[in-house]
């Protein structure tokens, strides 16, 4: 260690702090890193944490063991690696945000003559396309309310077709397709809709005339479809008071943390007003790097395909790393990007109504009860903070048939139902299966980052699978697993009083009944197998109903089973003609079939390996 830190290089690059066991502890960039590195330790006569360093990362360096570098051919190289780096190892001394969403927005291309708005979330070629947002909420809502107030052209093939259609009888279209309007007139119809985006108090009055319309008409229906608009657009957060005097677009983030949450507010001016804003949560360490969380943050938000960023992005502290930021996401977005921190006039006013609205989130938050059995669950977990988001993982089948997995997830001490996955597997036994199951959610890792821990409905076994899957993937996740525990060999099922083992990377542990983390761990286990089960009934009835129109016929199971082999689907089965059929089946029965699949719907012939 000491001759390593000795003959460290000092070109620009990332570091990475390994500890005894060789887990990460921590990811860091640097423009010299032999003189980031060497900050840290005191190697005379024998490495230690160097003096006046901050608790956390005292503790930090004092478990280090290995220190390793790669080397980058400038700053910019650096900032983008350890980002990806961090995203994907998730080290344990790093403060992690968690925000992997893409914000949609609202576009329209003006260079149509009868253009129409749509919702993005990634850039639309075309040299006049203007963007609205981005929406954290209500973009759906905004698009549907426009369209009901406004007469534009409705759907894509409107304008194909040469006469008007039911949107023009209900008064929602102005019938461009017919020559009821030309292109002056109806771009006149966009500057209104124009107005109701900008102006979203205008919007909903204009929806709370219409929805008192259908209440007095008695359609409660279309009524109660207006009120759930009106509630998604007021969540789209609106500051008048920050209004700017000239038209301009920026982009601002602010960062604060109380000692025991963080946030990350962002808020969207266009043409001078703020159109809508974003937050993010976050755990903060004792003595965090301000500076890391507007890099991630920052780097996780603006991606290549982002639809629209403002020229100008502001912050609410000042970055060290501003110019190789402002330099990095300029050759992503091709265009120049200028990040600042403003120390006075109304950019900083602005900066300060981004640092009220974060401390009212910090407030909120910490009144909010916490649950204290995400503190136990981390610390039985290893964790370093309690989880946010879990990802469980089950699979199910019937001796080897309709073999299916199941992901459900726990975000924020609730189901995230939206991130449900359930996946047909190939696999005919359950380690195959979960292998395969695991990999496949290790692929999309790119898009969906790793969560926080994984939970297996398993023994040690398929916790140990999970794990050497992670380590060849580069990926540091906790894996927990759950299973019955056995006596005589047999799963013990006692009514009431299921004794199930938690194995950890520490060990098992044989929690009593009415321990409420074993409680928390068999809900989230129960939730994944209902999820499983679920899928799994769906693609046996499926597959019987398919088996069963063969049978119907006199073609028995074996004759089934010869014919999928060779064919692959049933689809297939459905598409062969009947001289194909006679060289797997008698001829009697190639006719027979090749006639009754001829005569029943297409929909009754399902592709099992599309369900």
């Amino acid at each position: 260690m000491q001759q390593a830190l000795k003959n460290l290089p000092e070109s620009p690059g990332v570091y990475q702090y390994f500890d005894h066991n060789g887990k990460l502890l921590y990811i860091g960039k640097a423009k010299n890193l032999k003189k980031r590195i060497r900050s840290y330790f005191r190697i005379n006569p024998e490495v230690m944490p160097a003096p006046g360093l901050g608790s956390r990362i005292h503790r930090m360096i004092s478990q280090t063991a290995r220190v390793e570098t790669i080397l980058t051919q400038n700053e910019s190289d650096a900032l983008l690696l350890e980002n990806s780096l961090i995203k994907q190892l998730r080290p344990r001394y790093n403060i992690l945000l968690r925000d992997d969403k893409t914000y949609p927005y609202i576009y329209i291309d003006l260079s149509e003559p009868f253009p129409r708005f749509e919702i993005t979330r990634k850039v639309v070629k075309g040299k006049h396309i203007k963007y609205f947002g981005p929406f954290p909420t209500g973009a759906k809502a905004v698009l549907s309310s426009i369209y009901d107030l406004v007469p534009l052209v409705q759907k894509k093939g409107c304008l194909k077709s040469k006469k008007a259609c039911l949107f023009h009888q209900i008064g929602r279209c102005a019938a461009p397709c017919e020559g009821k309007i030309d292109s002056k007139d109806y771009s006149h119809l966009v500057n209104e809709a124009f107005s109701y985006i900008h102006n979203k108090k205008r919007l909903i009055t204009a929806l709370k005339k219409k929805m008192s319309f259908y209440a007095e008409s008695l359609r409660f229906e279309e009524a109660a479809e207006i009120r759930d608009r009106i509630e998604a657009i007021g969540k789209i957060e609106e500051h008048s008071s920050a209004d700017l005097a000239r038209l301009e677009d920026l982009d601002i983030f602010v960062a604060e943390h109380d000692g025991d949450n963080g946030v990350i507010v962002r808020l969207f001016m266009r043409e001078g007003k703020i159109v809508s804003s974003s937050h993010t949560f976050f755990i903060p360490h004792d003595d965090i790097q301000i500076q890391e969380v507007y890099r991630q943050a920052i780097l996780e938000f603006y991606k290549s395909d982002t639809p629209f960023m403002a020229k100008e992005v502001l912050v609410g502290h000042n970055i060290d790393d501003a110019t190789e930021l402002s330099d990095l996401l300029s050759i992503r977005v091709g265009k120049r990007i200028c990040i600042t921190a403003p120390q006075r006039g109304i950019k900083k006013r602005v900066i300060k109504l981004g640092i009220q609205n974060a401390t009212e989130l910090l407030k909120q938050q910490k009144k909010a009860p916490r649950s204290n059995i995400l503190e136990l669950v981390g610390e039985i977990a290893g964790l370093p903070h309690p989880p946010e988001r879990v990802e469980i993982f089950d699979n199910s089948h019937l001796m080897g048939k309709a073999c299916v997995g199941a992901m459900v997830v726990y975000s924020n001490g609730k189901w995230d139902k939206k991130s449900y996955r359930h996946y047909n597997l190939d696999a005919k036994d359950e380690y195959g299966q979960m292998r395969e199951l695991l990999s496949r959610r290790i692929a999309s890792f790119d898009d969906s980052p790793p969560p926080d821990l994984w939970i297996i409905d398993g023994g040690e076994t398929l916790r140990q699978l999970a794990k050497t899957l992670l380590e060849e993937a580069g990926v540091s996740i906790p894996v927990a697993s759950i299973a019955k525990e056995k006596i005589d060999a047999k799963a013990h099922r006692a009514k009431g009083a299921a004794k199930d083992i938690i194995h950890t990377e520490e060990g098992a542990l044989a929690l009593p009944p009415g321990d409420t983390r074993l409680q928390w761990f068999q809900r989230l286990r129960d939730e994944a197998h209902r999820f499983a089960i679920s899928f799994h009934k769906k693609k046996r009835l499926k597959e019987e109903k398919e088996i069963s129109l063969l049978k119907a016929r006199g073609i028995g199971p074996a004759k089934v089973k010869r014919l999928l082999d060779y064919f692959g689907s049933f689809e297939a089965i459905r598409r062969a003609d009947t001289k194909t059929l006679c060289g797997i089946l008698s001829e009697k029965d190639a006719k027979t079939l090749s006639e009754y699949i001829k005569n029943i719907p297409h929909s009754h012939v399902i592709n099992k390996h599309n369900s």
